[in-house]
Formats: C-alpha cells, structure tokens, sequence
C-alpha cells in the first residue's frame, strides 16, 4: 500500500551555456518529487517494508511521464529524498534503495550503473543536492553532476519528498575526461 501523495512536482531544466560559453546543444534535467505520507514518522520501525513499496509504486507511477517530459533519451539518473523532522533518515532510504531503481531503469531503458542518491532529514524548505551519474558507466567523470531540489511547503514533519531525475547529459564544459584505466 502506498502512502498518500499530498502533491506531484514535476520540474524541466535546460542548461544552455556555462561562464558565457554557448553549449553546442541545451543539457535537459527532468525531475519529480513526490510528497507522500510518512506512515513511520514519532516512532521507530524494524520492518521498513512499506516505504520499499511506496518507493517501487512512485518509480511505476512517475517515471513515464518523467521520460516524456525530459523529451529525449536519458543518459544519467539519481534519486533522494527529504524526509520531514518527525521522521529519520532510514526511512528515505527506504524508500529510494531497495526497489526505486527498477522502474527507473524500466522507464529510460535500462541502467547498467548503480543510481547515485542522497537522504536527509529536514524540514520543510529545505533543499537537497542531488547526485546525476552515467546510466550506464559509473565512471563517466562529464556526467557526475548535481542538481539541487526542494519544495517550499514540503516535507511537513510527517512527510517525506521522494526525488528521482533524469539528463540528457552531463556537465557543459567538462574537462575531467573519463577515469584512467587501471
């Protein structure tokens, strides 16, 4: 059973240049937050269980449109979540890494790479910096990015902001390369 959702923010980025130099094509950053419940929040809970299904049944429920609105294949991903200061930070945790990553794999086509992610605890406001990584090279230096999420009424104590994102590149301007061979 999945938690209630309070609110669906959907967000489009396009990056079209870096210190005054023109990019040769727009980077695209599509991201959804989902405001949901917190069914755990004032107590401590040994079986997280239904929070792994709230993650799974928002990556079913979002990813798609996520997809469509980046308008092209995605190339790098990442997760997170804000979890409101009744809650604790294993509590958004469990709702991005045991069963999030499949149906955002499903959606953009797979992933070989494992998707970057960042919790906190916060309240309502408050931001995350939220990590992009190369789908399907973990070692792709150009795509090691950020993109930094938040809601203004969200998450209320009793809540948590789940984040999942999407690019259609990395970095404009990356002079980091590739990691060396080892």
């Amino acid at each position: 059973m999945t938690p209630a959702i309070r609110k669906l923010v959907l967000t489009r980025e396009q990056v079209f240049s870096e210190l005054g130099r023109e990019a040769p094509r727009p980077v695209v950053r599509a991201v959804a937050l989902a405001v949901i419940a917190n069914p755990f929040a004032g107590r401590h809970a040994a079986d997280l269980r239904p929070l792994w299904e709230a993650g799974a049944a928002l990556g079913e429920r979002f990813m798609g449109e996520l997809a469509r609105l980046l308008g092209g294949p995605a190339v790098s991903y990442g997760k997170g979540a804000i979890v409101g200061v009744a809650g604790e930070m294993e509590h958004g945790a469990a709702c991005v890494h045991p069963m999030l990553g499949r149906p955002m794999r499903a959606a953009i086509g797979g992933g070989k790479a494992v998707i970057p992610s960042n919790v906190k605890v916060a309240a309502a406001g408050a931001t995350l910096d939220l990590p992009l990584g190369r789908k399907d090279d973990a070692w792709s230096f150009a795509h090691f990015d950020t993109i930094t999420i938040g809601i203004a009424d969200a998450p209320r104590p009793d809540e948590i902001v789940v984040a999942m994102a999407i690019a259609d590149g990395g970095r404009l301007e990356n002079r980091c390369g590739t990691a060396p061979a080892r």
